[in-house]
């Protein structure tokens, strides 16, 4: 299993279609995932540290882990078939409860949950996209991240995942 960093949720254009996009930690290799509109909301609210007037479902499972006095320990997305991913909520307890990733997501930023992806799926879909040479300004690093990003977008179609 390899550590994954949340970049960020875009839009994929000309579809309209949602993806998450995850970054391997001390790598170069980058996972989109397409996911739906509303799981892109929670995970973009969640990212900009927003906090809705009720609670959303994320915000209500995070909460309820909390009352019953447990913990999410990791996500794990652990399998990718005929493109769609799969997720495993990994809790204090050693529970384990299968998820979609979008979820899984969404509640591992809530609740300051990693985020891992096995590396056979890294291997099968994930994008390597090489840092370029930057002069260390988190700033200069970020822009410079997002526009590799867009780059990648320009590119990138769902039919790209289809290993079949």
């Amino acid at each position: 299993m390899r550590e994954v960093d949340v970049v960020g949720v875009r839009v994929e254009m000309p579809s309209s279609q949602p993806i998450v996009l995850l970054r391997e930690v001390g790598g170069e290799r980058y996972l989109p995932i397409w996911i739906g509109a509303a799981e892109a909301s929670a995970i973009a609210f969640a990212q900009q540290g927003m906090e809705p007037p009720r609670p959303l479902t994320h915000d209500l499972f995070a909460e309820t882990i909390r009352v019953l006095g447990h913990t999410l320990s990791q996500v794990r997305i652990v399998n990718l078939t005929d493109g769609v991913f799969e997720a495993i909520l990994v809790f204090d307890d050693k529970t384990e409860i299968s998820a979609r990733p979008s979820d899984s997501i969404a509640l591992a930023l809530r609740t300051g949950t990693p985020v891992f992806c096995a590396e056979e799926i890294l291997a099968e879909a994930g994008i390597p996209v090489p840092d370029s040479e930057t002069d260390g300004a988190d700033e200069v690093e970020e822009e410079e991240e997002v526009e590799r990003f867009r780059e990648f977008l320009d590119q990138v179609t769902p039919e790209d995942f289809d290993k079949s």
